[in-house]
C-alpha cells in the first residue's frame, strides 16, 4: 500500500511545488497516512483544503484501503 500511495503523491507534488511547497509521506498504518507539508505549504492558511480536499481526496480515490490522511 505504501508504494501505491507514494505514486498517488508524486501526481500530486508538481502542483505543490508550482506554488512553493510540497508533501513528505512519513508512515502509512492500518489504512491511515501521514505526510508532512513542506515549503509554503507548512504554514499557509489554505494547509488544511489542500490536505483534506486535494491530497486526502485523490489517495482514498487511488488508494481505497486509505481511511485518513493526518498532517504532522
Amino acid at each position: 500500500m505504501r508504494e501505491r500511495v507514494e505514486e498517488v503523491l508524486a501526481q500530486i507534488r508538481p502542483h505543490l511545488e508550482a506554488d512553493g511547497g510540497g508533501v513528505e509521506l512519513v508512515d502509512v498504518s492500518e489504512g491511515i497516512v501521514t505526510v508532512r507539508l513542506l515549503g509554503e505549504c507548512s504554514g499557509c492558511p489554505m494547509r488544511q483544503m489542500t490536505l483534506t480536499g486535494g491530497i486526502e481526496r485523490l489517495l482514498k480515490e487511488q488508494v481505497p484501503e486509505v481511511k485518513e490522511v493526518v498532517a504532522v
